[in-house]
C-alpha cells in the first residue's frame, strides 16, 4: 500500500471508530437517476431533495467538474476553487507547508510567522462549489456530512446503473438518492485509489490541527466523517439551501 494513504486514510480509518456506518455491497444498480425538472435546478445544475431534517439543504446529483452522476469529475485542495497538475504543499495557495499557513490558521505554532486568524470555514470566493457552479451552491461543512450519513441508507455500489463505477449510493427515506463515485485523491502529481476510496472536501476546517480539514470518506467497508491535509486534491459535491 502506498505511502501516501496514510497521510489521509489513517486519520479516516480513526474517524471511523466514531462515525462508522455499516454498508452493504450492492449489485449492478438500475436504480434511476436522480430526480429532473426545473424545479430541481440552479444556475444550471441539477439538485436533490433527499428529505433531510435541515429542511432546505439539498445535494447536487454530481461533482464540480463532472458531466454525468457518474463521472469523478475535478480535485481540489482545500480552499483552492480551480484543478491542478500537483497537489504538494509547494503549490498550495495557503502555506508552502503544513505549519507556514497563511489563511485558516486557528494556532500560531502553525501559521507562518505565528500567523492566525478566525477563520473557520471557507470563504465563498475560496469556495470551489460556489465558484465553479454559482448560484447558491457551496460546499458542504462536516455537519452537511454527518446528517447525510445518519438520515439516509449508505450502500457501496460495484457497478453503478452498469457504467461500471464503484462508490456510494445514498438514498433517503423519500426515495431519492445520490451517488458519490470512489474517486481516489490527488497527491504530488499522482492520482491513487481510484475505485477503492472515495473522499470529499467540506469547506470546515479541522481546528484542532489547521492544516487538515474535514471531510467525507468511504471505501467498501464503511463511510465516516474525518479530516485530512489541505494540500491534497479532493473531489467536492456542492450543497445548496
Amino acid at each position: 500500500m502506498k505511502k501516501y494513504l496514510s497521510l489521509f486514510a489513517f486519520a479516516l480509518f480513526v474517524g471511523a471508530l466514531t462515525f462508522s456506518l455499516s454498508a452493504c455491497e450492492g449489485d449492478d444498480d438500475e436504480t434511476p437517476d436522480t430526480p429532473s425538472g426545473d424545479s430541481n435546478v440552479d444556475n444550471g445544475h441539477v439538485y436533490v431533495d433527499l428529505g433531510l431534517p435541515s429542511g432546505g439543504l439539498k445535494w447536487a446529483d454530481r461533482n464540480v467538474g463532472a458531466d454525468k452522476v457518474e463521472a469523478y469529475g475535478d480535485y481540489f485542495a482545500w480552499g483552492e476553487t480551480k484543478a491542478k497538475s500537483d497537489y504538494s504543499w509547494s503549490t498550495y495557495a495557503y502555506g508552502s507547508a503544513k505549519d507556514e499557513l497563511t489563511k485558516y490558521c486557528s494556532k500560531s505554532s502553525y501559521g507562518l510567522n505565528g500567523f492566525t486568524d478566525a477563520l473557520t470555514e471557507l470563504e465563498l470566493s475560496d469556495d470551489a462549489a460556489r465558484a465553479n457552479w454559482g448560484g447558491n451552491w457551496r460546499m458542504p461543512t462536516d455537519a452537511d456530512f454527518q446528517e447525510l450519513i445518519n438520515n439516509t441508507t449508505a450502500e457501496w455500489v460495484e457497478n453503478y446503473n452498469g457504467t461500471g463505477v464503484k462508490g456510494y449510493r445514498f438514498t433517503s427515506i423519500n426515495g431519492n438518492h445520490i451517488f458519490l463515485p470512489a474517486a481516489g485523491y490527488r497527491y504530488d502529481t499522482s492520482l491513487d485509489y481510484v475505485g477503492s476510496y472515495g473522499f470529499y472536501r467540506s469547506r470546515s476546517l479541522y481546528q484542532s490541527d489547521p492544516y487538515r480539514a474535514y471531510g467525507l470518506g468511504f471505501n467498501s467497508g464503511g463511510v465516516y466523517v474525518s479530516n485530512g491535509y489541505r494540500n491534497y486534491g479532493l473531489s467536492v459535491r456542492p450543497v445548496r439551501s
